[in-house]
């Protein structure tokens, strides 16, 4: 008999998490995929999936969410930490609290869930999958707090790895490029939203724009990725990270390489902050 292997994964409307869900169901897993909306959990549902209404954000859901998978599973073998969103603009006419719900999402809920969770994932030996990007590695302008989140879901999956080994439990961490997906769509219209002729920085707004829709330039299709981080899942001797899609190994490399002085003055050349206000 054919053990049949289980997967959370959060974030499933679109883009990415739907691959995802599409292509480890392909592969014979038993999907549960989450989502925020009424209409998507319906489309997920038609598609197959165990679809469950999740606001990553709100504790109580997240907490019912691991004593649903106990009643109904007892053990989990993969969670995707996938749900998050990139708020753009310039970090200080976003001020604390966008910084705020930019970490309550991308950062404290892969914390919140991977602990709800983390009773069924030490049943089954499993694995936790935290999706970083590149963004936390190559810091840009209009995009720090959704930088600085990532950056902390870098530190936080390398210490969840270590504290969570005793357990047999693995981590990996994808960082991904330009993906192929809602997002850049989501933060232009996030930023237009913060854009405003009372900003110090409404001169450099087209910066902004161009920044807001930057994972979109080239992109690779979200169902490439999602094969190449299946491919990472299954394999014998699992990678601690794993780096996908167009600017994803570059980007990175110019980080490490360049001066921080050079890199800084093609930021700003790129983004329009040569100049003075």
């Amino acid at each position: 008999m054919t053990t049949q292997f289980t997967a959370l994964i959060t974030g499933c409307s679109s883009g990415i998490g739907r691959a995802l869900a599409d292509v480890f169901q392909a592969n014979g897993y038993k999907v549960w995929a989450t989502a925020r909306k009424e209409s998507d959990l319906e489309a997920l549902s038609a598609a197959g999936f165990i679809a469950v209404q999740l606001d990553v954000n709100d504790a109580a859901a997240v907490e019912q969410l691991g004593v649903r998978l106990g009643e109904q599973l007892g053990g989990l073998d993969v969670l995707i930490n996938n749900a998050g969103y990139g708020a753009m603009g310039p970090l200080l006419d976003g001020g604390a609290e966008a910084m705020r719900q930019q970490f309550e999402t991308n950062v404290f809920s892969i914390v919140s869930v991977t602990r709800a969770l983390f009773p069924l994932l030490r049943r089954n030996k499993g694995l936790v999958v935290n999706i970083g990007s590149v963004s936390g590695v190559l810091v840009t302008p209009f995009a720090g707090a959704y930088c600085a989140s990532k950056a902390a879901v870098h530190a936080l999956t390398d210490a969840l790895r270590l504290e969570l080994a005793p357990f047999s439990i693995e981590v990996m961490e994808v960082q991904p490029g330009a993906i192929a997906s809602s997002f850049g769509a989501n933060a232009s219209q996030k930023a237009e939203q913060l854009i405003t002729e009372a900003s110090p920085w409404w001169p450099l707004r087209e910066g902004i724009r161009a920044r807001a829709s930057a994972s979109q330039d080239n992109p690779t299709p979200a169902t490439h990725f999602a094969r190449n981080v299946l491919a990472a899942v299954q394999s014998a001797k699992r990678p601690r990270l794993i780096r996908l899609g167009n600017g994803s190994y570059m980007l990175p490399l110019l980080a490490n390489i360049l001066p921080k002085a050079l890199l800084e003055k093609g930021l700003m050349k790129r983004f329009g902050l040569d100049r003075t206000l």
